[in-house]
């Protein structure tokens, strides 16, 4: 499970990377700040995702998650969820190493 979030942490990292240079470069070619929403990112790879999850959160979980939640992050940039969501995935999957037998203990 840790190797599985770690994974994830590093595509998402590397989601964000290329995200972030491909909006900067449009940024300077367009001599104006161009973001992607994180919400084209999505229907850049697959145009249904968006129509079946819709379908779904509204079936399964809730409307008003969708029209609140859902929505509002469907309109940041997808840099920045990509980013996110690395640092979600980075701190549930990290473990701290246990302190070697010759570290001193605080009294």
């Amino acid at each position: 499970m840790r190797l599985l979030l770690r994974f994830l942490s590093l595509l998402s990292l590397a989601a964000a990377i290329i995200i972030g240079v491909v909006d900067s470069i449009q940024s300077v070619a367009s001599e104006a700040l161009a973001l992607t929403p994180f919400g084209a990112a999505l229907f850049s790879i697959n145009p249904q995702i968006l129509a079946v999850t819709e379908t779904y959160f509204r079936a399964h979980v809730s409307a008003y998650l969708w029209d609140t939640v859902v929505e509002w992050l469907l309109l940041q940039p997808a840099f920045g969820v990509f980013l996110t969501l690395s640092l979600v995935f980075w701190l549930v999957a990290y473990k701290r190493e246990p302190p070697s037998r010759f570290a001193v203990r605080p009294r």
